[in-house]
């Protein structure tokens, strides 16, 4: 194992207090902190101590470092990315595409695509953590908005109704700009979300398109999943996300941002959807996993009470992990590494069983 140094992402709707927490640091923070990036991802690879970054690393050592399957699967990278992600204000509403769309995005230089591959994701709520994610049926939706009482949305409640979400969508995003913030008013003062949202972004029509969505609360040790095309936006709350390595985002509001509206309309899938929660799956005790539809990443949750045997694990593939708290050892055949809260290490895809010792929770990413 060999122990990672990684860095924080500070984008403005970030919290000044939780990654500082989970590190042992003073807070609250000068400036927000938003996501503890782990991985070897260009934008932010993590270091490497004594020297270099995983990326480099990865480049120097393909084959030892990710495995031969996951070269075949993936290519010489590491598929997956692990972040602490803390929000204090809402993120941008959003989706991403599909492999297919973002090769061919890439590849026409599209100016929203900066990679060739997709970004599945996973959250596990670690606090209480208010999210939307996924299309609400349009009746239900139609009639939340006609009970506001707003005339100029009779066309939108009207395509709801039908089961147009397509056209609701699109009608919003495209309302006229001088319109905008009177309407979101409006609509802020007769439902207590659209007031929230409004409150950020007062002349945005995300703050009504939010209204559409699925809206969910997890508690800590809950997870959802956001597949491709699905639009979604994380509100408020702390958590550790798993996604493939990609930063192909397709926004649509709640943002000071790059918006793309006709592509987001391209790529999102307008259908109804349950809220995909994951159901979680105990691999072992004190071992837990929620298994996903796709091959680039697995996450798992490890809990030592420092009083049981050392745990052993044979992950798949290129192995990543962060410490949320406690002081736990994690070693392989290459050798060990104490972590406490908010450190982090990489395991290479050759490096064997792992073994897990002390007291703590550990976040485990492989494939």
């Amino acid at each position: 194992m060999q122990r990672l140094h990684s860095q924080i992402r500070g984008y403005p709707w970030g919290s000044r207090d939780f990654i500082a927490k989970v590190q042992g640091r003073p807070h609250p923070t000068p400036a927000p902190e938003a996501e503890l990036w782990i991985g070897a991802h260009p934008d932010s690879p993590s270091a490497v101590e004594g020297g270099g970054t995983l990326d480099q690393l990865i480049a120097t050592t393909p084959e030892a470092s990710l495995g031969a399957d996951s070269i075949a699967a993936f290519g010489a990278r590491l598929p997956y990315l692990m972040k602490l992600l803390a929000a204090q204000e809402p993120l941008s509403l959003q989706a991403h595409p599909d492999s297919e769309q973002a090769r061919a995005g890439f590849a026409a230089a599209h100016p929203s695509y900066v990679d060739a591959y997709h970004k599945p994701e996973l959250m596990l709520a670690l606090e209480d953590f208010e999210a939307l994610c996924g299309f609400r049926p349009g009746p239900e939706s139609a009639q939340l908005l006609r009970a506001l009482g707003i005339a100029s949305l009779a066309p939108v409640v009207e395509s709801l109704e039908a089961g147009d979400l397509r056209a609701a969508v699109s009608t919003l995003l495209g309302w006229p700009a001088g319109e905008r913030e009177a309407l979101v008013a409006a609509v802020a003062q007769g439902d207590q979300l659209a007031g929230q949202l409004a409150g950020y972004y007062p002349d945005d029509m995300g703050v009504i398109v939010a209204l559409l969505l699925n809206h969910v609360t997890l508690r800590p040790g809950e997870a959802i999943w956001m597949p491709a095309g699905t639009l979604h936006a994380y509100v408020r709350g702390a958590g550790v996300e798993i996604m493939a390595s990609s930063d192909n985002v397709l926004r649509g509001g709640l943002t000071r941002k790059h918006i793309d509206v006709a592509e987001l309309l391209r790529v999102l899938r307008f259908e109804p959807m349950r809220i995909p929660l994951l159901s979680e799956q105990t691999v072992s005790p004190g071992v837990v996993t929620w298994p996903v539809p796709v091959a680039d990443f697995r996450l798992s949750r490890i809990r030592l009470d420092g009083e049981q045997p050392a745990l052993e694990l044979t992950p798949h593939g290129p192995r990543t992990v962060l410490c949320l708290r406690g002081e736990v050892s994690v070693a392989d055949k290459r050798g060990a590494v104490w972590l406490t809260g908010g450190e982090s290490a990489f395991g290479p895809a050759d490096g064997g069983p792992m073994i897990f010792d002390g007291a703590g929770e550990i976040y485990l990413a492989s494939l």
